[in-house]
Protein backbone atom coordinates (compact mmCIF):
# COMPACT_ATOMS: atom_id res chain seq x y z
CA UNK A 1 0.00 0.00 0.00
CA UNK A 2 2.71 2.34 0.77
CA UNK A 3 4.73 2.03 -2.86
CA UNK A 4 1.36 2.79 -4.00
CA UNK A 5 0.55 6.09 -2.05
CA UNK A 6 3.98 7.12 -2.82
CA UNK A 7 3.36 6.36 -6.73
CA UNK A 8 0.06 8.18 -6.30
CA UNK A 9 2.00 11.36 -4.67
CA UNK A 10 4.72 11.26 -7.02
CA UNK A 11 1.67 11.49 -10.10
CA UNK A 12 -0.43 13.55 -8.88
CA UNK A 13 2.17 16.01 -7.72
CA UNK A 14 -0.74 18.82 -5.70
CA UNK A 15 -1.95 18.30 -2.34
CA UNK A 16 -5.11 20.48 -1.36
CA UNK A 17 -4.82 21.48 2.18
CA UNK A 18 -7.88 21.91 4.26
CA UNK A 19 -7.62 24.04 7.16
CA UNK A 20 -9.95 25.28 9.60
CA UNK A 21 -13.04 24.17 7.63
CA UNK A 22 -15.95 22.76 9.82
CA UNK A 23 -16.17 19.10 9.33
CA UNK A 24 -19.46 19.15 7.70
CA UNK A 25 -18.13 20.95 5.12
CA UNK A 26 -14.75 19.27 4.16
CA UNK A 27 -16.73 16.48 1.46
CA UNK A 28 -18.26 19.92 -0.46
CA UNK A 29 -14.72 21.07 -0.49
CA UNK A 30 -13.45 17.49 -1.83
CA UNK A 31 -15.92 17.50 -4.11
CA UNK A 32 -14.91 20.70 -5.72
CA UNK A 33 -11.31 19.81 -5.79
CA UNK A 34 -11.88 16.69 -7.33
CA UNK A 35 -13.98 18.31 -10.32
CA UNK A 36 -11.21 20.60 -10.70
CA UNK A 37 -8.73 17.90 -10.78
CA UNK A 38 -7.23 17.68 -7.45
CA UNK A 39 -6.67 14.04 -6.44
CA UNK A 40 -4.92 15.04 -3.10
CA UNK A 41 -6.49 16.59 0.17
CA UNK A 42 -4.96 16.74 3.47
CA UNK A 43 -7.78 17.73 6.17
CA UNK A 44 -5.82 19.26 8.94
CA UNK A 45 -6.39 18.80 12.99
CA UNK A 46 -6.38 22.13 14.98
CA UNK A 47 -4.08 21.21 17.94
CA UNK A 48 -5.79 24.26 19.49
CA UNK A 49 -9.48 22.19 20.08
CA UNK A 50 -7.92 18.41 21.45
CA UNK A 51 -11.80 18.24 21.30
CA UNK A 52 -12.32 18.87 17.41
CA UNK A 53 -9.95 15.78 16.78
CA UNK A 54 -13.02 13.06 16.55
CA UNK A 55 -14.89 15.54 14.15
CA UNK A 56 -11.60 16.24 11.81
CA UNK A 57 -11.12 11.99 11.87
CA UNK A 58 -14.85 11.79 10.93
CA UNK A 59 -14.23 14.66 7.75
CA UNK A 60 -11.43 12.21 6.40
CA UNK A 61 -13.49 8.52 7.02
CA UNK A 62 -16.33 10.57 5.17
CA UNK A 63 -13.93 12.04 2.25
CA UNK A 64 -11.75 8.44 2.51
CA UNK A 65 -15.01 6.34 1.87
CA UNK A 66 -16.22 8.10 -0.79
CA UNK A 67 -13.71 8.46 -3.00
CA UNK A 68 -11.53 5.41 -2.17
CA UNK A 69 -8.71 5.36 -4.63
CA UNK A 70 -9.81 8.00 -6.81
CA UNK A 71 -8.70 10.77 -4.24
CA UNK A 72 -6.31 10.29 -1.22
CA UNK A 73 -6.58 11.69 1.83
CA UNK A 74 -4.27 12.59 4.18
CA UNK A 75 -4.51 13.96 8.00
CA UNK A 76 -2.47 17.25 8.65
CA UNK A 77 -0.87 18.67 11.75
CA UNK A 78 -0.23 15.59 13.27
CA UNK A 79 2.01 16.18 16.19
CA UNK A 80 1.90 12.63 18.10
CA UNK A 81 2.12 8.73 17.25
CA UNK A 82 -1.30 8.52 18.54
CA UNK A 83 -2.80 10.93 16.26
CA UNK A 84 -1.29 8.84 13.64
CA UNK A 85 -3.23 6.14 15.06
CA UNK A 86 -6.76 8.09 14.53
CA UNK A 87 -5.75 9.28 11.37
CA UNK A 88 -5.25 6.02 9.87
CA UNK A 89 -8.29 4.31 11.37
CA UNK A 90 -10.18 6.88 9.69
CA UNK A 91 -9.07 6.29 6.47
CA UNK A 92 -5.94 8.61 5.57
CA UNK A 93 -3.23 7.25 3.25
CA UNK A 94 -0.53 9.99 4.37
CA UNK A 95 0.24 11.80 7.57
CA UNK A 96 1.29 15.29 7.11
CA UNK A 97 3.44 17.00 10.39
CA UNK A 98 4.92 20.59 10.58
CA UNK A 99 7.90 19.48 12.26
CA UNK A 100 10.52 16.32 12.00
CA UNK A 101 9.13 14.01 15.37
CA UNK A 102 11.05 10.85 14.68
CA UNK A 103 8.53 8.98 16.45
CA UNK A 104 5.38 10.17 14.45
CA UNK A 105 7.26 9.37 11.39
CA UNK A 106 8.25 6.11 11.95
CA UNK A 107 4.32 5.26 13.92
CA UNK A 108 3.63 6.25 10.29
CA UNK A 109 5.83 3.57 8.38
CA UNK A 110 4.71 1.19 11.05
CA UNK A 111 1.27 1.60 9.79
CA UNK A 112 2.08 1.22 6.41
CA UNK A 113 1.67 5.34 5.38
CA UNK A 114 3.02 7.72 3.62
CA UNK A 115 4.87 10.39 5.94
CA UNK A 116 5.65 13.77 4.92
CA UNK A 117 7.09 15.98 7.93
CA UNK A 118 7.96 19.37 7.62
CA UNK A 119 11.42 20.47 7.92
CA UNK A 120 13.57 23.70 6.53
CA UNK A 121 17.34 22.90 7.41
CA UNK A 122 19.13 20.48 5.84
CA UNK A 123 19.70 19.21 9.05
CA UNK A 124 16.12 18.84 9.91
CA UNK A 125 15.44 17.43 5.86
CA UNK A 126 18.00 14.23 6.53
CA UNK A 127 17.21 13.81 9.99
CA UNK A 128 13.49 13.10 8.08
CA UNK A 129 14.77 11.50 5.68
CA UNK A 130 16.91 9.04 7.22
CA UNK A 131 13.70 8.18 10.17
CA UNK A 132 11.99 7.30 7.07
CA UNK A 133 9.99 9.84 5.29
CA UNK A 134 8.41 9.57 2.24
CA UNK A 135 8.58 13.11 1.49
CA UNK A 136 9.59 15.88 3.46
CA UNK A 137 7.84 19.28 3.18
CA UNK A 138 9.93 21.86 2.63
CA UNK A 139 7.98 25.13 5.17
CA UNK A 140 7.53 27.19 4.93
CA UNK A 141 8.11 27.94 0.91
CA UNK A 142 6.92 31.20 0.24
CA UNK A 143 9.25 32.49 2.75
CA UNK A 144 12.45 30.84 1.59
CA UNK A 145 12.11 30.70 -2.12
CA UNK A 146 12.98 28.91 -5.03
CA UNK A 147 16.69 30.16 -4.70
CA UNK A 148 16.39 28.34 -1.56
CA UNK A 149 15.14 25.17 -2.81
CA UNK A 150 18.02 24.90 -5.42
CA UNK A 151 20.65 25.23 -2.70
CA UNK A 152 19.67 23.08 -0.61
CA UNK A 153 19.16 20.66 -3.22
CA UNK A 154 22.65 21.02 -4.02
CA UNK A 155 24.14 17.81 -1.83
CA UNK A 156 20.75 16.22 -0.72
CA UNK A 157 18.71 16.23 -4.43
CA UNK A 158 18.07 12.37 -3.23
CA UNK A 159 15.10 13.64 -0.99
CA UNK A 160 11.68 14.19 -2.53
CA UNK A 161 10.49 17.82 -1.11
CA UNK A 162 7.40 18.95 -1.80
CA UNK A 163 6.49 22.96 -1.84
CA UNK A 164 4.45 24.33 0.97
CA UNK A 165 3.91 27.40 2.75
CA UNK A 166 2.40 30.77 0.67
CA UNK A 167 2.21 28.34 -2.70
CA UNK A 168 0.20 30.30 -5.35
CA UNK A 169 -0.63 30.26 -8.74
CA UNK A 170 2.54 33.02 -9.57
CA UNK A 171 5.20 30.87 -7.80
CA UNK A 172 3.64 27.10 -8.26
CA UNK A 173 6.06 26.52 -11.44
CA UNK A 174 9.52 28.12 -9.65
CA UNK A 175 9.22 25.32 -7.39
CA UNK A 176 8.43 22.87 -9.56
CA UNK A 177 11.80 23.91 -11.32
CA UNK A 178 13.71 24.24 -8.70
CA UNK A 179 13.34 20.87 -7.82
CA UNK A 180 10.32 20.61 -5.52
CA UNK A 181 8.12 17.03 -6.99
CA UNK A 182 4.81 17.96 -5.24
CA UNK A 183 3.29 21.09 -3.96
CA UNK A 184 0.46 21.50 -1.30
CA UNK A 185 -1.52 24.62 -1.57
CA UNK A 186 -4.19 25.83 1.10
CA UNK A 187 -5.83 29.32 1.60
CA UNK A 188 -4.69 29.92 -1.42
CA UNK A 189 -6.94 27.63 -3.06
CA UNK A 190 -9.37 26.17 -0.46
CA UNK A 191 -10.55 29.99 1.03
CA UNK A 192 -12.69 30.22 3.77
CA UNK A 193 -14.25 33.37 2.60
CA UNK A 194 -15.80 31.60 -0.74
CA UNK A 195 -16.84 28.26 1.30
CA UNK A 196 -18.55 30.88 4.00
CA UNK A 197 -19.82 32.22 0.80
CA UNK A 198 -20.98 28.62 -1.01
CA UNK A 199 -18.92 29.86 -3.54
CA UNK A 200 -17.15 26.02 -4.42
CA UNK A 201 -16.78 26.27 -7.90
CA UNK A 202 -14.44 29.10 -7.35
CA UNK A 203 -12.10 26.20 -5.89
CA UNK A 204 -13.02 24.42 -8.51
CA UNK A 205 -11.56 26.66 -11.52
CA UNK A 206 -9.01 27.23 -9.09
CA UNK A 207 -8.10 23.85 -8.88
CA UNK A 208 -8.31 23.61 -12.25
CA UNK A 209 -5.74 26.27 -13.05
CA UNK A 210 -3.17 25.11 -10.61
CA UNK A 211 -3.37 21.45 -12.35
CA UNK A 212 -2.82 23.03 -15.53
CA UNK A 213 0.22 24.40 -13.90
CA UNK A 214 1.43 21.02 -12.44
CA UNK A 215 1.24 19.13 -15.70
CA UNK A 216 3.48 22.36 -17.89
CA UNK A 217 6.02 22.57 -15.38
Amino acid sequence: MLEDTIRFIEENRLIAIVRGIAPEKCLKVADALYEGGFRLVEVTFNQKEPDSFRTTADAIAVIAEKYKDRMMVGAGTVVSPELVEQAAAAGARFIISPDVNVDVIRRTRELGLASLPGAMTPTEIMTAHRAGASFVKLFPIADLGSKYVKAVRAPISHVKLLAVGGVNENNLKEFFAAGCVGAGIGGNLVNKAWIDAGEYSKITETARMLVEIAKES
